[in-house]
Order: C-alpha cells, then structure tokens, then sequence
C-alpha cells in the first residue's frame, strides 16, 4: 500500500515538474521573442531618425517638421535606460518646444490667414535662430544608434 501511494505521489510530482518546465520553456520563449521584436523596433527607430536627419540636413524636410519627427521618434524609443536627449540635442527640443502647440490641419485652416502668415513668421524666426545648433545635431543623428 505504501508503494502504491509512493508511486502515485511520485507520478504527481513529476507531472508537475513536467508541467512547470514546460510553462518555464514558454517563458522564456517569450521574452526572447519579446527581446527580438524590441531590438527591432529600435533598429526601425534608429534607421527612421537617420532617414529625417539626413532629410533635414539636406533640406528635404523643413527645420520644424523634421524636428517634431525626430522628437517623437526619439522619445518612443523603447530603451531601459534612455539618455536625456533633451540635454544632447538642445536645438531640437528647443524648437520642438516652441512650436508644438501651433495648431496644424484643419485648425490651421480653420484660423484667419493673417493668424497663420503670423505664426508662419514667428516659427521661422524660431528656425533662423536655431538653425545652426539644430543642423550640427542632425549631423550626430545621420549616424545615431542605440
């Protein structure tokens, strides 16, 4: 009697042990797939702001949308231990700042065209007296890579 208990407790905890190793193998599966997919992405992340830097420095894309791509692109950048880009490049967050609350689409046509010609001038000075700072980090952002 005392075997047949020992066999059915045994077969019960290899059962298990079976089933936790395999819930283990899952595991880990994941978070390899999941490590996979996250160096993907900043892979993707990182050719993108290469691609509008050199966009920019090209004059391909104007100072102001290039640096509202570049901001969002670098902040969605899925990285432990981030570095406060903010501080590395100071030309674009700078603009960044300054015109992201400028309306677009259909609220900049909504809005009278001596507002929008208004706001067309003040984002250009904006530009001007960034320029210089904002193309030198563009340049560092050409080869960027995390």
């Amino acid at each position: 009697m005392y075997l047949t208990l020992l066999l059915i407790a045994l077969a019960i905890v290899a059962g298990l042990g079976f089933y936790a190793g395999s819930l283990l193998y899952k595991l880990r599966r994941q978070q390899r797939l999941r490590n996979q997919n996250t160096q993907q992405r900043i892979q993707n992340i990182s050719q993108s702001i290469q691609t509008i830097a050199m966009a920019v420095e090209q004059q391909q894309c104007n100072l102001s949308e290039g640096c509202i791509r570049l901001f969002h692109l670098l902040e969605a950048l899925p990285v432990a231990d981030k570095p406060d880009f903010s501080e590395q490049f100071v030309g674009l967050y700078t603009l960044y700042n300054k015109i992201k609350n400028l309306p677009t689409h259909d609220d900049r046509k909504a809005q009278s065209k001596i507002q929008t010609k208004q706001q067309d001038i003040q984002r250009e000075e904006w530009e001007a007296q960034l320029a210089s700072q904002i193309l030198g980090e563009v340049a560092v952002l050409k080869t960027f890579s995390i």
